[in-house]
């Protein structure tokens, strides 16, 4: 099992910039982040932005901007949420994949649409 990662396209609601990245792919992480130049390019001033408390992996705190609103598109399907600015990579987790009802396959290493729904996304909500 290695890492996966996706293509996938991200904009700035505010200022319509859309930006394509190849993001790493972890259902383990729960947020969608972002590294700064990442954001800069898309428009944000993340000095501007409001920040958000995160526990890391090794059990550290850290205080890191959110931007938003962003809309995240990958196959066919897209979502509008935040995203933290932190790493040297975009990442994509839990949230992004349950509200686009996808699909992590760890040993294909692909980000699929999920199969029982393959033409309308569909989210859990009881």
């Amino acid at each position: 099992m290695g890492i996966t990662y996706a293509d996938i396209s991200v904009e700035n609601l505010f200022k319509q910039r859309k930006l394509a990245v190849k993001s790493r792919v972890d259902y383990g992480s729960v947020f969608f982040t972002l590294p700064d130049p990442i954001a800069l390019q898309l428009g944000f001033d993340t000095t501007e932005v409001s920040t958000r408390e995160i526990i890391l992996a090794d059990g550290s705190r850290k205080s890191v901007p959110m931007i938003g609103p962003l809309r995240v598109y990958f196959a066919d399907r897209y979502c509008d949420l935040s995203a933290l600015v932190m790493g040297d990579e975009p990442l994509f987790g839990a949230v992004p994949m349950e509200m686009m009802d996808l699909v992590l396959h760890p040993a294909t290493q692909t980000l699929t649409v999920n199969p029982d729904s393959p033409h309308v996304p569909v989210a859990l909500a009881k």
